[in-house]
């Protein structure tokens, strides 16, 4: 598995790298830390260029010395650019499988703002991205909480938790939201007038649809041996406000998600519920592609 990790020079970016050292990682992981600083014509002194580059470095090379010491295979460099521009390059380069980024950084010196540079990446990466954010998970294990509409891309997001090598104690909570599916506006003028009967008939496809999502998230997670619950919520909200609010409600340390959702549906699509759960959460999110 090979893994980019952004740096900045903010304490935020040192406190992404701690919640990195203290998760679970398959065998033979290769991480790359990377970091960006403007180039030197955007700063008001050479001076201030100098030492930003001289921070940068010193940064990545902290970082190597860190996961090194973890028994990680490590190695980093530092770049100069539009830093969503370089890591978005760099990521397709190695052929990474996940980039990680934090939720705030040190905007005078590297842009690192969620909103900015880790929305760009989540969007616009070609492979799974995380948005971390420091939590120290309970000492009885990890609290993953998977969110699925039953389409390929949760169920690739399920798999990719059977691939962590996940301490004693963990739990996987799956949840699904039902969602009442409506006609569209041309259908609604068909049928003037939706009884309770259709009414009904609406909620139990959705109810079914939950159901048979969390069904197969928990068949593959289960066949692996893992610790799993499930959910299905009846709120009458957007799924983004379901999955922000069960990951805050039991304490999540991980949302994982799938990019998109099932077809011709705006579910999990990227700038829709993956985004929006990604800049919203209490906690670090997985948004697997």
């Amino acid at each position: 598995m090979k893994i980019v990790l952004a740096m900045d020079t903010s304490s935020a970016s040192q406190s992404t790298l701690d919640l990195i050292l203290a998760r679970p990682w398959p065998a033979h992981c290769y991480f790359e830390a990377v970091s960006v600083v403007e180039p030197s014509h955007l700063w008001t002194t050479s001076e201030a260029a100098v030492e930003a580059e001289s921070r940068a470095h010193e940064v990545v090379a902290r970082a190597i010395e860190r996961l090194r010491a973890a028994s990680k295979e490590a190695c980093g460099a530092v770049f100069s650019g539009d830093p969503k521009t370089v890591i978005l390059d760099r990521a397709c380069a190695l052929g990474a499988d996940l980039v990680v980024v934090g939720s705030h950084g040190a905007s005078a010196v590297a842009r690192f703002l969620l909103g900015n540079v880790a929305a760009s990446v989540l969007r616009y990466s070609s492979c799974s991205v995380e948005v971390a954010r420091a939590r120290t998970p309970d000492a009885s294990g990890f609290k993953v909480l998977l969110a699925t509409d039953g389409s390929a891309f949760s169920e690739q997001a399920a798999k990719s938790i059977t691939l962590r090598p996940w301490p004693e104690g963990t739990e996987i909570r799956v949840l699904s939201a039902v969602e009442l599916i409506l006609p569209t506006a041309r259908a609604m003028f068909e049928v003037p007038i939706i009884d309770t009967a259709f009414l009904e008939k609406v909620r139990g496809e959705a109810m079914r649809r939950a159901q048979d999502a969390v069904t197969r998230a928990r068949d593959i997670l289960c066949a692996t041996g893992l610790n799993v619950s499930d959910s299905i919520s009846v709120l009458a909200d957007a799924p983004k406000a379901v999955i922000l609010q069960e990951a805050g409600e039991w304490g999540a340390d991980l949302i994982v998600l799938g990019s998109h959702g099932r077809h011709g549906m705006d579910r999990f699509l990227v700038g829709s519920v993956s985004e929006a759960v990604a800049m919203h959460a209490p906690c670090s999110v997985e948004v697997i592609r």
